[in-house]
């Protein structure tokens, strides 16, 4: 087994040296640099990520909490994560609570067992126990997608995108405009973008009939369901906003299945700008909140907060309205 040792004899340096050259710090002239990096590649030395973390007590891990691993915003926000967070020599250990919030508390201590640097928890609700769990945990955390007092977050203006569709709508003629939403436990989500879409219809004069705001969950046959007890009604939107792209994919396919056709007798919109939405028939008009970058930012911010540097406790990202054939 090669060690630290073998490598400064082989490269006919110090073991000081070597370290400073594997951890990328301290003065290193190119010349011994050199040398050490081509030992290292000629040996296939790969140094001990336990070894290393006992000096540094860091373990250059960081946990990531999904509320799933089956739609693109997570994968998203964890592509822009890792991207900007290798840079940095972290690695990513993820876990998904596939929506249930007691496995939210659950891998929290997991993730604290396992010593990792920071967590990232892509929250899905913020109930006050889980709240105190993360102020407790001593640990950095960054909470992406809801707005948590006292906690460092990085958010989406959910409530403005959402009324920015409805003025759009509104805008294209729609004055009966339906909604489909999910549960106002999900802060953001649910209660959020309900209230953009409310106010903005209160704030044009135009009413809300109780049988156009339908609630599903996170999966395009809830889209569907809800689309079909919209249209129950005696007096029938033209227009319904989804929350999610996958909603709005379930509901244009009950608007098919009945032969109403998209948006002459139904315009609708979505939000989150998935990959499915450009391509289906007519495209989705839709919301684009940038995951990527949102997750390169989370990354920057926990990385600092790590290093105890002056961050923001709270950042909002920018979002895009995509105008596609739906509306």
């Amino acid at each position: 087994m090669i060690t630290i040792k073998d490598i400064a004899e082989m490269a006919n340096v110090s073991r000081s040296t070597v370290s400073r050259v594997l951890n990328n710090s301290g003065y290193v002239s190119e010349d011994a640099r050199k040398r050490v990096e081509q030992v290292i590649k000629d040996t296939g030395y790969v140094p001990s990520t336990n070894a290393k973390a006992l000096r540094t007590k860091k373990s250059k891990v960081i946990g990531v909490i999904l509320p799933t691993i089956q739609t693109e915003t997570p994968s998203r926000i964890v592509t822009g994560l890792g991207r900007e967070l290798s840079k940095h020599g972290y690695q990513i250990l993820l876990a998904n609570t596939d929506h249930q919030k007691e496995k939210e508390m659950e891998y929290l201590q997991v993730l604290k067992i396992h010593q990792v640097d920071g967590i990232v928890l892509l929250a899905t609700n913020t109930d006050k126990k889980l709240i105190e769990a993360i102020k407790k945990l001593n640990i950095p955390v960054v909470v992406v997608g809801q707005e948590v007092e006292g906690l460092l977050c990085v958010t989406y203006d959910d409530y403005q995108s959402a009324r920015e569709l409805t003025k759009y709508f509104i805008d294209k003629g729609h004055r009966k405009i339906a909604f489909i939403g999910v549960d106002e436990s999900d802060r953001a989500v649910g209660y959020e973008r309900k209230r953009g879409y409310l106010d903005e219809m209160a704030a044009n004069g135009l009413s809300v009939e109780q049988s156009w705001v339908q609630k599903g969950v996170f999966n395009i046959h809830s889209g569907y369901e809800a689309m079909q007890k919209i249209l129950e009604t005696n007096n029938k939107p033209t227009a319904t906003l989804a929350v999610t792209d996958r909603l709005a994919i379930g509901a244009m396919s009950y608007l098919r299945e009945v032969g109403f056709n998209i948006p002459t007798d139904m315009a609708i919109s979505g939000i989150g700008n998935s990959e499915m939405s450009q391509h289906l028939n007519p495209p989705l008009t839709t919301i684009d909140y940038e995951n990527e970058k949102a997750g390169e930012e989370v990354a920057k911010q926990l990385l600092a907060s790590m290093d105890s540097q002056q961050v923001a406790k709270k950042i909002v990202m920018d979002y895009r309205l995509i105008i596609r054939e739906s509306v």
